[in-house]
């Protein structure tokens, strides 16, 4: 689980991260990633091919060259195969379908939107 940041910036120049991510991605188990964070799984090249959204404006996603826009989904959270990916705001349905990707025995009204 990535959550997001403030400033995902910092983060751009760390290699060891983006292997991190890489090796994660590679025991294809679910990754799910919230608010900014889905730019490191699109730096990483997780996100080649996949639907996804993310807590950025569209002109911030232009300016890193690292989103395949055509990919990008405007929905609060977007899941394809085992990525899920969500805007900030959307942290209870991505609670929601994170626990459920992972096999969590929960009580979904718990929390309401």
């Amino acid at each position: 689980m990535l959550p997001g940041c403030m400033d995902i910036m910092t983060l751009i120049d760390k290699h060891e991260l983006f292997e991190f991510i890489n090796q994660i991605a590679a025991k294809e188990i679910v990754i799910a990633s919230i608010s900014s964070s889905p730019f490191l799984l699109a730096k990483a090249g997780i996100l080649r091919g996949r639907k996804f959204t993310v807590g950025l404006t569209e002109e911030a996603m232009d300016k890193l060259g690292v989103f395949e826009k055509e990919n990008y989904c405007k929905d609060i959270v977007v899941i394809d195969g085992n990525i899920i990916t969500a805007r900030g705001r959307g942290f209870i349905k991505f609670g929601v379908y994170f626990g459920k990707a992972l096999n969590l025995e929960f009580d979904e009204g718990w929390y309401h939107e």
